[in-house]
């Protein structure tokens, strides 16, 4: 429901797009006192009616009243529409001719109902229209049924319009609250991918740059051309994860595409050689050929190995870890993407509802290009992780 002491001048269920607060709030009470002032001149004017000198100037007073009483119904459309009723009876009872309709009341029952105060417009009116009849047929008012079938279709039509206006106000307030919604929603889901690729990103870097130190320090003085290349590979995976992590910040800023192309999977060669640690075999079995499945598969299965690389060199305690890439296509073309180690595995812990950021990156990816991701312990040991994403169209 609209909120009446909320329906601030600038906006709620009057407000237009680019029309002026001043103009929405004087428009009905200037059409008002051009409609009932001139008439009420009017019947001053005439000389027949100079023995009602009280009844007359009354008249002026009622038809310059009840136009400014809209002045309230913003704030209060409840009293207001009583208030102006009140008017409009004592206009119809003590006129000294008919005259044009009390305008302003049409408007100030729209605008309650529109703001929530339909019980007050609708006791108000019955209350006046009861009596405008029954105390007009006791000082000798003549109604004609006419007159009392039009009336009764006027005050019905602005009721009408009323509630017409309120649910169109509804309607865009319930789309705004929409819009943002979505706005937030997306926003959120914007956040979470950041998040994502910088966890990915950092993640693997750091822990690579952790290990090759920790390998370069204990083989300083043993050997230094291993300690060297160790220390080079910490520069290579350092540059590397500025560039990546300036091509995830780009897209924060307006208009900026990312500063480097999205890694696809002919980039897992390097990522492979790039993790050189004592004890551990790292084997890549590329069984796709020449054939290549979409960027978009690409790239969500490279940071699904990136990711399943970085957990077994940090966790897994592994001697051999093994990563094979095929295609299936029953029933229809897929990239599977199975990572396995030797390690320790899971140890009958499910990883999908440890709240892990790594594994749930890993199935987040998969999900959003409608594939899946079963993680948990190999049968023969250790853990496996097996991605099948949709192949889609090729690159």
């Amino acid at each position: 429901m609209l909120d009446p002491a909320t329906d601030s001048p600038d906006g709620g269920v009057w407000s237009r797009r680019g029309t002026p607060a001043a103009l929405r709030l004087w428009g009905p009470v200037a059409l008002c006192l051009l409609v009932q002032v001139p008439s009420a001149v009017w019947i001053a004017a005439h000389d027949d009616l100079r023995g009602f000198r009280w009844r007359i100037a009354l008249h002026l007073l009622l038809a310059i009243l009840g136009p400014l009483s809209l002045l309230a119904a913003r704030r209060l459309p409840g009293p207001t529409v009583a208030v102006v009723s009140a008017l409009a009876l004592a206009d119809v009872l003590t006129a000294p001719v008919l005259g044009p309709p009390y305008l302003a009341l049409a408007f100030a029952i729209a605008g309650a109902v529109a703001r929530g105060a339909e019980i007050w417009a609708a006791v108000s009116i019955a209350v006046g229209w009861t009596a405008a009849i029954l105390v007009g047929l006791g000082i000798g008012r003549t109604w004609h049924p006419a007159l009392i079938v039009a009336v009764t279709i006027g005050l019905a039509v602005s009721f009408g319009a009323g509630a017409l206006i309120r649910a169109r106000g509804m309607r865009m307030a319930m789309a705004r609250t929409d819009a943002a919604r979505q706005q937030q929603q997306a926003e959120e889901r914007e956040r979470v991918r950041i998040a994502r690729e910088l966890h990915d990103v950092l993640g693997h870097a750091l822990s690579q740059m952790n290990v090759q130190a920790s390998v370069g320090l204990h083989l300083f003085d043993r050997d230094p051309a291993q300690a060297r290349a160790a220390l080079e590979n910490v520069k290579s995976t350092s540059k590397l994860a500025l560039e990546e992590v300036r091509g995830v910040l780009g897209v924060l800023r307006d208009g900026e595409v990312p500063l480097v192309p999205q890694a696809e999977l002919a980039e897992l060669p390097r990522l492979v050689a790039g993790l050189t640690v004592p004890g551990l075999d790292i084997a890549l079995d590329d069984r796709l050929g020449d054939r290549a499945p979409s960027r978009a598969a690409q790239f969500a299965a490279y940071r699904i190995v990136q990711e399943a690389l970085t957990n077994a060199v940090r966790h897994a305690e592994a001697t051999h870890v093994r990563v094979v890439l095929e295609r299936e296509d029953d029933p229809d073309p897929r990239l599977v993407v199975r990572v396995s180690d030797d390690g320790k595995g899971f140890r009958g812990a499910d990883p999908l509802s440890s709240a892990h950021g790594g594994v749930l990156g890993m199935q987040e990816r998969a999900a959003l290009l409608g594939g899946a991701l079963e993680v948990g312990d190999a049968p023969e040991g250790g853990a496996r992780i097996v991605a099948t994403l949709p192949w889609g169209r090729a690159s």
